[in-house]
């Protein structure tokens, strides 16, 4: 094997693993938003926003209910941090366990189970061959710090995004301009091309790349991967921004998740 093939391998085998570790895609069986005091579904206790407005949850709950902050029982009301640093550790038993987020001034409740129904049923993930043909050269397009661009949601609402910048090249004929968003050194593309649907996740894929010092940005799609809800119902991604519904076949990177018996896991 080549020594690109060898990477490729073993990116693979890594990507496979992390899926079903117990906050892996996999794992995700609950996400629920709390804009007032409510049971949520699955796990015992009231859960409410907090009382000043913070990020983060108010929790009432009784010994026997044996859920745990922090390892310790929880026998009345807490007070649990949004995410960060000083996120709580939730435990609802040996299995599940529970994540703060918060996003636009509201907090949810996220339950994470390592013997999750999708985690038993998982068979694999698809993936194209790699070929060497879907490593492409783009020029790097940089936006004056502090652009945004709203990109919409699964469920169809929209959040403004961090747009550093875009990336053009060529193929096929085809001139292509995609849209980046995120903050950190990796910037993130989120893409659509004409396999969706037919042959890969009809949402679409990412694709993670750092631009080079030089103005070029390296695209090698067989590194692209299926968004986390491809894994679970109950993550809310973001879809490919219109130019970045590219108008050709990606023939590499991920495909879709397979079930145990070889089919869709999730159809």
């Amino acid at each position: 094997m080549t020594e690109a093939a060898d990477r490729f391998a073993l990116f693979r085998s890594r990507r496979e693993t992390q899926v079903t570790e117990p906050f892996g895609s996999l794992a995700l069986v609950l996400t629920q938003w709390l804009d007032s005091e409510q049971a949520v579904w699955g796990v015992p206790g009231l859960w409410a926003p907090r009382s000043d407005g913070e990020p983060g949850l108010e929790l009432t709950a009784r010994t026997e209910d044996q859920i745990s902050v922090n390892g310790e029982l929880v026998n009345g009301s807490v007070t649990l941090n949004g995410p960060g640093d000083t996120a709580p550790l939730i435990a609802f038993s040996d299995t599940r366990r529970g994540t703060i987020i918060a996003e636009d001034g509201l907090s949810g409740l996220r339950v994470w189970d390592s013997r999750s129904e999708s985690i038993d049923n998982f068979g694999g993930i698809d993936v194209f061959p790699h070929n060497p043909d879907w490593v492409v050269t783009g020029l790097w397009k940089p936006n004056p710090s502090g652009t945004t661009l709203d990109v919409e949601k699964k469920t169809g609402a929209a959040k403004a995004e961090v747009f550093p910048g875009e990336i053009e090249f060529t193929h096929e004929g085809h001139s292509v301009s995609l849209v980046t968003i995120g903050t950190g050194k990796a910037l993130q593309i989120v893409f659509a091309d004409l396999t969706n649907e037919s042959e890969t996740y009809s949402v679409g894929r990412f694709l993670f790349v750092v631009p080079n010092p030089d103005g070029t940005v390296t695209l090698d799609f067989n590194y692209a991967v299926l968004p986390p809800c491809a894994f679970s119902y109950n993550f809310n991604c973001p879809i490919p921004p219109r130019q970045n519904r590219m108008p050709f076949a990606v023939r590499a990177g991920e495909k879709n998740v397979l079930s145990a018996e070889g089919g869709l896991l999730h159809a």
